[in-house]
């Protein structure tokens, strides 16, 4: 199982353990991820709210370097760079007047050959959870989880085709083989202010506050995620929210790959845990998912 690996920008730097999760989880499973030669950033928000071009030739132009390797499955662990590429794709296959302009722009034809998937469709739907569960060497020990998607996984559905629109189970169905607990809550697919977080950080404290305390009063002991946007401002704003609204909240924010990972048996420092801002080590001891690091 072979698939050309979109890391994108933030999983080389701010989500440095999303992408050393990723690969370890990959590995485990014997999936292999083939990095993307000379790919570049996707354009996430800041293309694609300043000029809608850009926004397309961006991630085409890393499809097209995919389509390179003679490999027609990408994928990719951030949920903005998912959309980016899949909203690419749909304009290069639908819209003649924006394919032109974007292949005269890049350089190359593309028609959106290449098919996109994220890392949780590999895992659930093509892997599949059954051939996870006969991997798993430890179970996460009734760990209760509350499974946040955020604004872009399910959305636009016609685009993404990933999950229920509404109420997405992907990441939920993984945590139960894995032993978990994931429980319900209202906030599943909420906003978390997303790339709000530099320019108007008083939105995505409110935001954030809010996704953090409905899954507090769903009685979550963590909140598991699946787009380093996500994790980096409910993770490292909580401080922040905690002195501006007189909060306590000391909840750790897990990528989905971490705790597959400790499931599937991989060493702690493989899978980033010691780069969490709220430290996750505490409740993973007092679980007894985890000995030592």
């Amino acid at each position: 199982m072979k698939y050309a690996y979109f890391p994108g920008c933030s999983l080389h730097s701010t989500a440095k353990e999303y992408d050393l999760s990723a690969r370890a989880v990959a590995e485990a499973l014997g999936i292999e991820l083939i990095e993307i030669p000379d790919w570049v950033c996707c354009g996430a928000t800041p293309a694609h709210i300043t000029m809608h071009l850009l926004s397309l030739a961006l991630p085409v132009k890393n499809l097209i370097q995919a389509k390179k390797m003679d490999s027609y499955e990408v994928v990719t662990c951030c949920a903005a760079c998912f959309s980016r590429l899949k909203i690419a794709n749909k304009f290069m296959k639908e819209d003649l007047a924006h394919r032109e302009k974007v292949e005269k722009i890049v350089g190359q034809q593309y028609r959106g050959e290449v098919s996109v998937r994220h890392f949780l469709d590999v895992l659930v739907n093509v892997f599949g959870l059954k051939n996870i569960s006969e991997r798993v060497t430890k179970k996460i020990n009734g760990l209760k989880v509350a499974c946040y998607y955020g604004c872009l996984l399910t959305r636009p559905h016609d685009v993404t085709e990933l999950d229920d629109l509404e109420e997405p189970h992907l990441i939920d169905d993984l945590m139960k083989i894995i032993g978990a607990l994931p429980l319900e809550w209202p906030y599943k697919t909420e906003c978390c202010g997303a790339s709000f977080s530099l320019t108007k950080t008083d939105i995505v404290l409110k935001l954030s506050s809010d996704i953090l305390q409905m899954a507090d009063d769903a009685g979550a002991q963590a909140i598991v995620v699946a787009c380093p946007l996500c994790q980096s401002n409910l993770d490292l704003r909580q401080a922040m929210i905690n002195k501006k609204y007189k909060k306590s909240f000391n909840m750790p924010i897990f990528y989905f790959t971490q705790l597959v990972g400790l499931a599937l048996g991989i060493e702690p420092k493989k899978l980033g845990l010691e780069k969490h801002i709220v430290n996750p080590l505490s409740l993973l001891r007092e679980k007894e998912i985890l000995v030592k690091l």
